[in-house]
């Protein structure tokens, strides 16, 4: 299920998929976590100012994120070698996953692919059992930050459903 600007909401149940993690193969995704929030950060492009900024900020918040056994995921369609040069860049060390081959197409899943080829800013929390909590587009010009993420994990806690925002 969909909202008018494409992007997943709330109680559809979050498409499973693993992309390539590392240059060594490694691939993860959200069913690796089930028991466990995950937070998909998508993002349209490594070596972007906004992107940089949103990444290093989740990066210095996952103390916050780690009082949820929440797991961060971040999802773009550049390849592995620009994530890895990108993440040790700006120190980021949670998963940055390419949605490179075929392009984009979980971030298709997710409603948030663009017109210019990239990935959308977006945000998804997926609650433990693997459905959407909640979704959050932003502008592509815009860091979301970190507070609709923080805000959804903690309803979460107490069992209610996190609107979108």
């Amino acid at each position: 299920m969909t909202g008018p600007d494409g992007l997943i909401r709330p109680g559809t149940p979050a498409p499973d998929f693993t992309l390539p993690a590392t240059p060594d193969g490694r691939r993860t995704g959200p069913g690796q976590f089930r028991g466990r929030p995950v937070v998909l950060a998508f993002y349209p492009a490594d070596w972007s100012p906004v992107c940089g900024d949103q990444m290093a900020l989740y990066q210095a918040a996952m103390p916050e994120f780690a009082r949820y056994d929440a797991v961060v995921l971040g999802i773009s369609v550049d390849s592995l070698w620009s994530h890895r040069a990108f993440a040790e860049a700006r120190g980021v060390r949670f998963p940055l996953l390419a949605d490179f081959e075929p392009k984009g197409e979980v971030t298709r899943g997710y409603g948030v692919y663009t017109p210019q080829g990239q990935a959308g800013r977006a945000l998804v929390v997926v609650d433990p059992a693997g459905a959407v909590a909640w979704s959050y587009l932003s502008p592509a010009e815009v860091n979301p930050g970190a507070d609709g993420i923080l805000d959804a994990l903690d309803q979460l806690g107490t069992g209610r459903q996190v609107t979108a925002r």
